[in-house]
């Protein structure tokens, strides 16, 4: 596919504050829980099943206030998602791997697919970032790192740095059976608004066409010269409106998100 040209600097919280990103969503999800030790941890202690909308806004508002909030209200957040992981753990057992959701090494597998996934659809929709630009925008994000609770220290300490870390980490991912079922239920989720329901069968497309494709199989998400075809103009299609919409209205989710988050913390 060939993207459109750059027309605009742009820094991380561009980039971040784009309604776009909610497109990713399930692509960040399923590289997630095809960590071993990340995917173990969802599978004993998430229900995406009965609870997808809840996740989804509850990493959404994590998101949006990691980049955009007041040092108090991302406090907030930051509490409420401590008390949420403090049961999160569990020793190895036949085979499988320990995991502990306060885990550095888990926190940054996690905030990494996050920042790829916003930053992949980006250039999708506007184009390449220059390489100067793409290393502001990872030191920018990295330095945020701390509120995602992921010192800069803790990072790779440039763009190639990041892309041989993102590499490594993808090519050890490895899918199981139990995790297959936390990924139809992403996928194929039950109780979600009308709206959402309509739009679920291109966000199935969207989702597999943005995976590696080690990936995809190991998820055995069906792919072919058609599907990507398909997936190929959906991007263009996207890519040729998006950017015509007016700032308002791609930045509403986030405005949406952070005026939940306020009023929560006011009450």
């Amino acid at each position: 596919m060939t993207a459109p040209t750059r027309k605009r600097a742009v820094d991380f919280r561009d980039i971040a504050g784009e309604a776009l990103c909610l497109a990713g969503g399930g692509r960040a999800l399923l590289l997630q829980i095809a960590h071993p030790a990340v995917g173990r941890g969802v599978v004993e202690h998430s229900d995406f099943a009965n609870r997808l909308m809840d996740r989804f806004h509850a990493t959404m508002t994590f998101v949006y206030a990691a980049a955009f909030a007041s040092p108090d209200d991302f406090a907030s957040v930051i509490r409420t998602v401590n008390r949420a992981h403090a049961p999160v753990r569990g020793a190895a057992h036949s085979g499988l791997p320990p995991y502990n959701a306060f885990d550095i090494d888990l926190q940054r597998w996690v905030a990494a697919t996050l920042f790829a996934t916003m930053t992949d659809l980006h250039e999708r929709v506007f184009g390449p970032l220059p390489g100067p630009t793409q290393e502001q925008v990872y030191q920018e994000f990295i330095h945020l790192g701390r509120n995602l609770q992921v010192a800069a220290e803790d990072w790779p300490p440039d763009v190639a740095g990041f892309q041989s870390y993102w590499d490594d980490m993808v090519a050890g991912l490895a899918v199981n059976d139990d995790t297959r079922v936390i990924a139809g239920q992403i996928l194929y989720p039950r109780g979600v608004p009308f709206w959402l329901r309509a739009v679920l069968p291109d966000a199935r497309l969207v989702t597999a066409g943005l995976l590696p494709p080690g990936v995809r199989d190991q998820f055995g998400l069906p792919w072919d010269p058609t599907i990507e075809r398909r997936f190929e103009r959906r991007m263009r299609s996207f890519a040729a409106i998006y950017p015509l919409l007016p700032l308002a209205l791609r930045h509403r989710p986030r405005d949406a998100y952070l005026r939940r988050l306020r009023r929560a913390v006011r009450e």
